[in-house]
């Protein structure tokens, strides 16, 4: 099971952890994204230093209806104990958990202030 919180900013968030080719991790805070059909957003800076492959350009439809291109990434994440191999976007906002790295999960919250976040495997 993976857990996060509500924020102040009432935000979902929970902690991944994202691998590079070289094995080197960093632990980030995530907001679950659930407008977001890919898998994550990561800042270009992290890209950088995870040493991420770049697998190409993509473009994205923000949730004002602009499009825009945006670069695409392979990386390692850890769900729910298990490395996935995931698609990531290279933007600039904050890191987002989409509903691609949903899929086959259970996601409930409480929408309180510092409520608890639940992602479980669906049977």
């Amino acid at each position: 099971m993976i857990t996060g919180i509500i924020t102040t900013a009432r935000e979902a968030v929970i902690r991944v952890v994202v691998r590079g080719p070289s094995g080197h991790e960093v632990a980030v805070d995530a907001v679950i994204d659930t407008g977001f059909t890919g898998w994550l957003t990561l800042s270009t800076s992290l890209v950088v230093t995870l040493s991420l492959p770049f697998a190409g350009t993509t473009r994205a439809t923000l949730s004002d209806g602009s499009e825009v291109a945006i670069d695409v990434f392979d990386a390692t994440v850890v769900w729910d104990t298990r490395d996935r191999q995931v698609t990531v976007l290279a933007t600039e906002g904050g890191v987002l958990v989409a509903m691609a790295m949903l899929f086959g999960f259970r996601l409930t919250l409480e929408g309180t202030l510092g409520g608890p976040v639940r992602i479980e495997a669906l049977p």
